[in-house]
């Protein structure tokens, strides 16, 4: 019986249970119990049915039975209650109380939710122990505490509107029986019991009697509780009673708690009945002003702030002190509120409250709003009040605050630390600390023991934050969190505990997603599921809480359900790898293999996630192996090769893991099942042992074992203890020494030495574990080997594995084997028969025994021979069968015996032997169709010459009727420009396409030719239709990314790529076409790093590629300029490559050259001006190249003014300007716009150039003349202005610019908002105007814009340029520590970036300046002194020696100077070697 027929049997019990059929459950339990002896549910049934039929033993022993096997479940105890309640036997009744007490348990272990459903049952039970207890004589504390457990777990089971009055009746007579029982009158016991039962009865509108009694009783034994008047206020106020009782409550109300909320709305409500308006207004102000007070304690800020100002709305004009307290509570609220306009209403409220300037706590809430706002400047004003009330803890905070925001966390720190110190009670500064102490963690990673107390300190802050408001979810997960991470699992799970029982359906989801990994981490997968699905309920749309819940069933093995939640979890985060990944596993452990490739694929795509190309290569190696146990070998040579590639890429990824060179090794061997003229393997170069001149490299079958060989052994390099890594390695060298060597195969080893490495190989395995029965088989196998035959060997290594395993058919079939080798026939049928005995499915023994009957001459040989062919695929089955199938049919004299009608005609030999036959040797026989006719040879010519006219005239005097004259015909308008002709052609190709390829063509041409009409949604409908068909082709996905790149539609061009990339490897032009749109898809989403990781990824993929080599270099300059050293390395290897890509890659090189600033100085034969004169010799007419040698002559000319040297490039802007102009008016139509905006580029270079010679007036009439034809190029205008603006400084000497002037300059700038150069110039004008604020501010913005667009190189140099700017103040000694922390803070940030030598020299200046003769500068200053030639830049390295010599004599260290004036004279750095003679001259 199956797990179905067991379900099966137990609904029919079910439903014989429901048709009162008792003894029919029991045979069908009893059935289910001969299989399942601890069925649950089947002894459930029993002790129902035993119990019906009036035997109560027999059903007391099967409700026991069950309630062993599962103790937690509640059917078998509530069987047991129903059988003890109801049979009449002391034993029973003896036994119930503790039935009850387990009943009552397991119900209290259920959550609220379950409990709801259960209720009146649960009340039931616990009556019922409550009234044994009584019988038996129980103390009253027990029976108390017993009933005071049921009303506390039960109260809160049931809605207000519940209307089960026996429920309710139930639980009113529990709290009565308690609070009789209860002594003494009064106490803190009964008075909590009280207070209980009034708010049980207050949810009851149908109990209000006994609720006011209950309340009247209250406050008669406690006359200064509050909170029965609240309660009857509050029902007073809800049924709109405005009895004399109702006011006598509110009056006694506000006698007890003057700022009752209540009694104020109460008496206000009785009043505007009355018609005292006045008065109503009175009390409903102060009835906002409670209300606001508790939205405020319970964080409900926007609502506290809305309720202050429904109370200001109503109060009274004259009562100034409770204004006052409503502006207060107004302003508390909203500084807590986010967003600027709450905080201009916070300050609103301020400046409303009277004399609020004096009240320091006030004044710090002002604070607090300019924070708000983003004024820090402001807030520090604010929170200077601390100097006149230094122990303020508002006044701390505040400060704490300002200088978080600016980034000074250690004074931040001090300043929380102190305000906690004062206010130890308020959770908001314990809160902020633990938030602090969390942000520091990563600054202080490097310093394990200052992390470490950081952590603590988090800890214990948020522990505290969270005990003074345990609401606040925030601050409860980072206490848990942190508790969790520093091993203090306890205390994490109790506060968990705590939330969690407190918690209401739907909420505290951060609670149960933590227990629920807390559990899962500690193995207890079934709570782990039970918490992270309450965790759901409260947030279904919570992805990562669905992949927890997917890594929860994935440990409890439950696949199918596992699957459902990683599903999930991707839908709501479509960009999670996680969980396809683990949906992927999952597929691939249920040998889903193919549906895991493609969820693989989906990964790998995107990048070379390790896990996911593990799995990836491992489901293609076993899709591989299914295919060669059908001799499909070339689909099983595609899978291999695709494995090994996948493999490859994971180990370039992690080269350290041993078990991807495992993999990889497999996948390199398992071609040694295939026919060796198959196994032709394309592996990467780099694996293949052979020169990288080419990206693949074709293998034979004995150069992929080769290559395994070398995956095996550096698998063992990495991991030499592992008994199986020496096991696949013996084998691979064993299948090495059995394949037939390559006659060209040079290398090639010799089978015996091949052996001997194979039979060392097993050896070592052995040893390591003596154990394994597949080792000591292995062994054998190889020992029987003709070169090594050491049969003795053999045999034992057989039977040792037969020892280790005796159920072993392959050891006992290989015995045999050698048996029958040394022609002991005995001893081989023996062997084979026991291993038929063992498996019968077992192919090699049958086969045995078929060899076995051949050599005796049975006449059983041909049918043995036959049952293998039925039973699997083997070479010598296969081969046995057809030769003892082809000697019968040769054999003439036997056709009429009985032998041959059984093994001929009955069997179907023929038939079976040649299908046999087939399968092994895999021939497939395919009809060739050649349709090539002089007719279409001759239109394709007339097409090809450009005689289109004539091509479409030759086209309509022939019939039409096959798909290729359609097409041509359609080619042939096109190219005449008959559009709409090309278009009806193509349709009627259309209809007469015989496939969904050609379809896919044709689709694709007409999408082509709607676009060039113009009709976009046309063109995208045909393209759309293309890749749905069943076999898309990639020009229609080609045409359609491009489409959504030319459009700016990314989602559109990424879904197409997508597809595309689907289509597997490509070659040739497809590999730099599919770059080129990756390139072009991550620049237009914004991602300009990845262009460049792209292309590189192509070129490493593809390392003989000019095309890709070129493409590298165009992109590099433009998308990460940091790396355009090895751009022009590219453009240099992309010209060796190729003179035709070399041209332009020649071109690409020299504008990398420019972005690193590779001039003649530097380098005088290789630098940008000698390659751009280079590239204009090779393309003359190309106007890049002409604007690329300005550039470079502006770079030389740059760095000719930098050394003090003189410009030898004089004048040469106008005419090449002139030429850039000429070559664009030639360029063709299709380039016309890119042409057009490099002639811009080229008008504000020859400015730049202009104005750097000094001509300023030249620059200025260029600049007019253009805007002459286009008055409002933002450009030219800017251009202009820095002209003007640079001549009027020459001009007046310096003078300072009037406010007017400066203001133009800044609206010039913001016309171009993208020029981060602009922003560069308006900074050093406003420097030169000492302007230093708003040059920083110019500075920030040129660096924020940085950040935006991606430039690495403008954001270093915005950094630079800033801490070059501060480092003026502070060498000048202007005091404070502004510009000294402006210095570091953009040094630091530069280094963040990448390593920088002049950020080192500025922060050496710095040190120098502040402590010149402190041990900490001269170690800065050597650090860029000593330093290898080349490193650094010559200027950084002199200007830090001269400083280093001005501290060294300040010190009057004779010794260490001699040092590095010897250093001066290695290095030929005369200028410090003349600076030390000045200065010691000087000093004499």
């Amino acid at each position: 019986m199956s797990n179905k027929e067991v379900k099966a049997a137990l609904k029919s019990a079910r439903e014989a249970i429901n048709n009162k059929e008792f003894k029919e459950v029991l045979k069908h339990c009893k059935a289910v119990l001969k299989l399942e002896k601890n069925n649950y549910n089947a002894w459930v049934f029993i002790g129902k049915a035993a119990s019906e039929l009036e035997q109560p033993d027999q059903s007391q022993a099967a409700y026991k039975k069950a309630a062993e096997l599962e103790p937690e479940q509640l059917l078998a105890w509530q069987g047991l209650a129903n059988l003890y309640e109801n049979t009449d036997q002391w034993d029973f009744k003896d036994e119930l109380p503790n039935v009850y007490q387990k009943l009552v348990e397991l119900y209290a272990s259920f959550s609220k939710y379950i409990l709801s459903h259960n209720i009146l049952s649960f009340f039931v039970v616990w009556l019922q122990l409550v009234q044994l207890k009584e019988e038996e004589g129980a103390d009253k504390k027990e029976l108390v505490q017993l009933l005071q457990n049921m009303t506390q777990l039960l109260s809160g089971c049931f809605s207000d509107d519940e209307q089960d009055n026996e429920t309710q009746q139930h639980l009113i007579t529990a709290f009565e029986k308690a609070m009789v029982l209860t002594e003494p009158v009064p106490g803190e016991e009964h008075r909590k019991l009280s207070a209980d039962y009034i708010k049980c009865l207050s949810k009851l509108p149908h109990e209000e009697a006994k609720m006011k009694e209950a309340c009247h009783s209250m406050l008669s034994a406690y006359p200064s509780q509050t909170y029965p008047l609240e309660v009857l206020c509050s029902h007073y106020l809800k049924t709109n009673n405005m009895d004399e009782d109702a006011v006598s409550c509110f009056s006694r109300l506000l006698e007890l708690a003057p700022n009752s909320g209540l009694g104020h709305l109460g008496l206000g409500t009785k009043a505007l009945l009355e018609g005292r308006y006045k008065e109503a207004q009175m009390s409903s102000a102060a009835g906002w002003c409670s209300l606001a007070e508790a939205q405020f304690k319970i964080h409900r800020y926007s609502d506290s702030a809305a309720s202050s100002s429904q109370g200001l709305n109503v109060c009274a004009k004259d009562d100034k002190q409770l204004r006052d307290k409503l502006l207060r509570l107004k302003l508390e609220a909203l500084v807590r509120c986010e967003g600027e306009q709450a905080a201009d209403q916070a300050l609103e409220a301020f400046s409303q409250i009277t004399e609020a300037e004096k009240d320091p706590v006030l004044l710090a809430l002002k604070g607090r709003a300019y924070l708000n706002k983003g004024q820090t400047d402001q807030t520090l004003k604010v929170s200077n009040l601390e100097a006149s009330h230094p122990n303020l803890s508002q006044g701390l905070f505040l400060r704490g605050l300002a200088r978080l925001a600016e980034g000074q966390l250690e004074l931040a720190e001090q300043s929380f630390l102190q305000a906690a110190k004062e206010s130890p009670d308020s959770g908001e500064y314990f809160f902020f600390l633990g938030k602090l102490y969390w942000d520091m963690g990563s600054e202080t990673r490097k310093d394990r023991s200052k992390t470490h107390t950081h952590l603590l300190k988090d800890s214990h802050r948020n522990e505290k934050a969270f005990q003074l408001n345990s609401e606040d979810a925030e601050s409860g997960a980072a206490s848990v969190d942190l508790s969790m991470g520093q091993g203090d699992m306890d205390s994490a799970l109790a506060t968990l505990e705590s939330v969690i029982e407190k918690a209401t359906p739907g909420s505290a989801k951060w609670a149960w997603m933590r227990r629920g990994l807390y559990f899962l981490k500690v193995g207890e997968h079934q709570q782990a599921i039970s918490d992270l699905q309450a965790a759901l309920r409260a947030d279904p749309e919570d992805w990562v809480c669905w992949e927890c819940l997917g890594e929860a069933y994935l440990n409890r093995r439950s696949f199918t359900a596992a699957l459902k939640a990683f599903g999930k979890a991707h839908q709501l985060q479509p960009g999670s790898i996680y969980s396809v990944y683990q949906a992927a596993a999952i597929k691939q452990t249920l040998g889903k293999f193919k549906e895991a490739v493609d969820e693989y694929l989906q990964i790998t795509t995107q990048q070379d996630y390790v896990p996911a190309l593990k799995g990836l290569g491992e489901c293609q190696l076993s899709l591989a192996k299914s295919l060669m146990e059908d001799s499909r070998d070339g689909g099983a040579i595609d899978l291999i090769q695709q494995a090994i590639h996948n493999l490859f890429r994971a180990v370039q990824r992690r080269p350290d893991l041993s078990c991807l060179w495992k993999l990889l090794g497999d996948a390199c061997t398992a071609v040694r099942v295939v026919s060796p003229n198959r196994a032709q393997v394309a592996v990467p170069t780099l694996l293949s042992g052979f020169d990288a001149s080419t990206q693949d490299r074709k293998l034979n079958q004995a150069q992929t074992l080769k290559a395994g060989e070398r995956c095996y052994a550096h698998a063992l390099k990495l991991m030499p203890e592992v008994a199986s890594l020496w096991y696949d390695l013996g084998f691979n060298y064993y299948y090495q020494a059995t394949i037939s060597p390559c006659p060209t195969d040079e290398h090639q080893n010799c089978p015996s030495l091949s052996l001997k490495k194979a039979q060392q190989c097993l050896k070592k395995a052995i040893q390591m574990d003596s154990g394994n029965y597949s080792y000591w088989n292995a062994l054998g196998v190889i020992s029987m080997c003709k070169g090594l035959e050491s049969y003795a060997l053999a045999q034992h290594c057989f039977i040792k594995s037969i020892q280790a395993e005796p159920n072993n058919v392959v050891a006992w079939t290989n015995l045999g084997t050698l048996y029958l080798k040394k022609d002991n026939i005995e001893l081989a049928h023996e062997a084979f028969k026991i291993a038929q005995s063992l498996e019968p499915l077992y192919v090699n023994c049958w086969i045995g025994q078929a060899l076995i009957a051949e050599r005796v001459g049975s006449y059983d040989t041909m049918d043995l021979f036959r049952h293998t062919t039925e039973l699997s695929t083997h070479m010598e089955g296969v081969k046995g069968y057809a030769y003892w199938v082809c000697c019968t049919l040769l054999d003439k004299s036997n056709r009429d015996s009985e032998l041959y009608r059984y093994n001929i005609v009955q069997m179907n030999a023929t038939s079976a032997a040649h299908v046999a036959l087939c399968k092994y040797t895999g021939t497939l026989f395919i009809n060739v169709r050649l349709n090539n006719s002089s007719q279409t040879f001759y239109f394709k010519c007339k097409i090809n010459s450009g005689q289109w006219e004539e091509a479409v005239q030759v086209y309509k005097s022939t019939p039409l009727q096959d798909l290729s004259d359609l097409v041509g015909l359609a080619l042939a308008y096109c190219r005449a420009g008959l559009v709409p002709e090309s278009i009806s052609a193509y349709e009627r190709a259309l209809a007469a396409a015989s496939n969904e390829k050609e379809k896919a063509y044709i689709l694709t041409a007409l999408a082509l030719l709607q676009h060039r009409q113009g009709n976009l949604d046309s063109a995208k409908t045909l393209l759309f239709k293309c890749s749905v068909l069943k076999e898309p082709i990639s020009e229609s996905l080609l045409c359609l990314c491009a489409l959504g790149l030319v459009h700016r539609d990314a989602t559109l061009a990424a879904a197409a790529l997508a597809e595309l990339l689907k289509q597997g490897a490509a070659s040739g032009g497809v590999v730099e076409q599919r770059c080129l749109l990756s390139c072009s898809l991550l620049a237009l989403q914004g991602n300009y790093s990845a262009v460049q990781r792209e292309a590189s990824r192509a070129v490493h993929s593809n390392p003989g590629n000019p095309s890709l080599w070129a493409l590298l270099s165009r992109v590099t300059p433009q998308y990460f300029p940091r790396k355009a050293r090895g751009g022009a390395v590219a453009g240099h290897i992309a010209c060796l490559f190729s003179m035709t890509q070399g041209k332009r890659a020649l071109l690409y090189s020299g504008v990398n050259q420019l972005a690193c600033g590779r001039h003649s100085g530097e380098d005088a034969h290789r630098n940008a001006l000698k390659t751009m004169q280079k590239a204009v010799l090779l393309c003359p007419d190309d106007p890049a190249a002409w604007a690329g040698l300005m550039a470079a002559c502006h770079t030389e000319n740059t760095s000719c003014y930098l050394s003090g040297s003189t410009p030898r490039r004089h004048s040469l802007e106008h005419t090449l300007m002139s030429v850039v102009s000429e070559k664009v008016r030639s360029v063709e139509e299709m380039a016309r716009p890119l042409a057009q905006a490099l002639e811009g580029w080229v008008l504000q270079q020859a400015v730049a150039g202009l104005v750097q010679q000094g001509q300023l007036e030249q620059a200025e009439a260029l600049c007019m003349q253009v805007l002459n034809v286009s008055p409002e190029h933002p450009a030219v205008v800017l251009s202009l202005t820095q002209v003007q603006c640079q001549r009027l400084l020459m001009t007046d000497g310096g003078t300072v610019l009037p406010e007017q002037v400066l203001e133009q300059l800044n609206k010039a700038v913001m016309m171009n908002p993208t020029n981060l150069g602009a922003w560069h110039w308006l900074a050093e004008v406003y420097r030169s105007q000492g302007l230093l604020v708003q040059a920083v501010m110019a500075y920030r913005q040129s660096l924020q814009l940085a950040l935006q667009l991606g430039a690495h190189s403008f954001q270093v140099g915005s950094l630079l340029r800033l801490a070059l700017l501060a480092l003026g103040p502070c060498m000048a000694g202007v005091p404070g520590n502004d510009w000294k922390d402006l210095v570091m803070e953009a040094t630091t940030e530069v280094l963040k970036l990448g390593s920088s030598p002049m950020a080192l020299l500025f922060q050496a200046l710095l040190q120098y300046v502040t402590k010149m003769a402190a041990r900490e500068t001269r170690r800065l200053l050597e650090r860029l002194v000593y330093v290898s030639s080349g490193d650094f830049p010559v200027t950084v390295v002199q200007v830090a020696s001269w400083y280093l010599l001005r501290h060294l004599l300040a010190k009057n260290d004779q010794e260490l100077v001699n040092v590095l004036l010897q250093h001066a004279k290695m290095n030929g750095n005369q200028r410090l070697l003349a600076f030390y003679s000045e200065l010691t001259s000087s000093s004499s």
